[in-house]
């Protein structure tokens, strides 16, 4: 089972420049796992030393955030596309929480 994954720029270093990959796997958790194999280092920056996905990585299974859904846990299937989404912090100094 194979799938599109799309890469952010300050994550491309570790994909050898490639902005879109193909990855395999049952489970977000799964493709993580298999795509550390071909990318070393790649998954130090996606899953944090709990094991847990990191809280500025948002991941996304065909446009939907994997958060709402079931986490690492969730499903793949051939043909899925999954986005590596660095999340951007934003507000202005000073105006806690909008």
């Amino acid at each position: 089972m194979a799938m599109l994954v799309r890469i952010p720029t300050p994550l491309r270093a570790v994909t050898k420049g490639s902005a879109e990959i193909r990855g395999d796997g049952e489970t977000v958790a799964d493709l993580i796992e298999n795509l550390e194999r071909s990318y070393p280092g790649l998954k130090e920056r996606l899953i944090d030393d709990t094991g847990d996905l990191r809280r500025f990585v948002n991941i996304y299974v065909n446009q939907e955030d994997i958060r709402f859904l079931q986490g690492k846990k969730t499903a793949l299937r051939d043909g899925d596309e999954v986005s590596i989404v660095p999340a951007i912090a934003g507000g202005r100094a000073g105006h806690p929480g909008v």
